[in-house]
């Protein structure tokens, strides 16, 4: 067995003793992964030591988990653990490379109707399957921060794959941001309490709208894109933590400057488009069909792939 999963708390970290373990798990740092994805700083602020005791203990973490340098066989064999979640669609699953991947952030972006907070009903539900069956045995968080989620999507889902729809609404924790300190604070909450409740699955939908709305303007633009990249690389280390899936969702906007080609462009700007691992354009086709292109992922070619929302959820076309 290795190290990493030899270690089991941090306890197990040299130069925590019980008191500073204490702190760390009152602070939310309950597993050595939450500690090496932490900054020094920000691990010395929230758990009240000095800034070199934090640094000695992220060190010893990094240690104990095998952190170094590593050559690209090892790298494979470390992806080789990455897990994926269906989406109901076999289309947009071979589009995606198998599915949801974990370990990772995965974004829909697309205009209103495009089947962005459906995508997220049907993981939340898809997240709980068996592993044969395209889930990881797992429970979802949901963070909403439009008051778009409906239970009754998520009773008609579990239903269409022969579930118990009562049984599916548990294994689903919702909880409403009303603003973006808000939506910050339930994610860093979230490092403790993933590893506790078996959650394999964070939605965000939307992950923009509150920044959008709380700085409008070109003169909030900075601090609004300094606030947002912070609050996803705080979802970055969390999806890398505790080997979960992370997806979220992304308005888009006009660009008045475009004549050719698609005059629409995601929420966010370049901090968005260079944190997500998988971007994903969603656009309305006819009927029920929805037309999805990945337009950003560093190990799948650019593509698309057509699904249809119908009531049982997210299925592939009938031909």
């Amino acid at each position: 067995m290795s190290k990493e999963k030899e270690i089991k708390s941090i306890r197990d970290i040299p130069g925590v003793g019980p008191s500073i373990a204490d702190k760390l798990e009152a602070a939310g740092f309950t597993t050595p992964w939450a500690i090496v994805v932490s900054r020094a700083e920000e691990l010395a602020e929230k758990v009240g030591i000095p800034l070199h005791t934090a640094e000695r203990i992220i060190a010893n973490a990094r240690k104990l988990l095998g952190i170094r340098f590593k050559t690209a066989k090892e790298v494979k064999l470390e992806r080789l653990s990455v897990r994926k979640i269906t989406t109901g669609s076999k289309n947009l699953d071979d589009l995606l490379g198998g599915g949801i991947e974990t370990k990772t952030i995965t974004e829909f972006f697309g205009e209103y109707g495009t089947g962005k907070t459906q995508i997220c009903h049907q993981l939340s539900v898809n997240v709980q399957l068996p592993p044969e069956r395209g889930g990881l045995s797992g429970r979802a968080v949901y963070i909403d921060t439009e008051g778009t989620f409906r239970w009754e999507r998520i009773e008609a889902m579990a239903r269409g794959l022969g579930l118990d729809p009562d049984e599916v609404m548990e294994n689903i924790y919702y909880q409403r941001a009303y603003n973006s300190d808000h939506q910050i604070a339930i994610v860093e909450e979230l490092f403790s309490f993933v590893p506790e409740h078996n959650v394999k699955l964070v939605v965000i939908d939307s992950v923009t709208s509150h920044f959008r709305a709380e700085y409008p303007g070109r003169e909030n633009l900075a601090a609004r894109q300094q606030k947002l990249n912070k609050h996803l690389h705080q979802l970055v280390r969390l999806a890398e933590a505790y080997n979960i899936a992370v997806v979220v969702t992304n308005q888009v906007m006009a660009r008045p400057d475009v004549f050719y080609g698609d005059p629409t462009q995601a929420v966010g700007g370049h901090v968005l488009a260079h944190t997500p691992g998988v971007r994903v354009q969603l656009r309305k086709a006819k009927g029920h069909k929805r037309i999805a292109r990945v337009v950003d992922a560093p190990h799948l070619p650019e593509g698309e792939a057509i699904f249809v929302i119908v009531d049982e959820g997210i299925r592939d076309p009938e031909e």
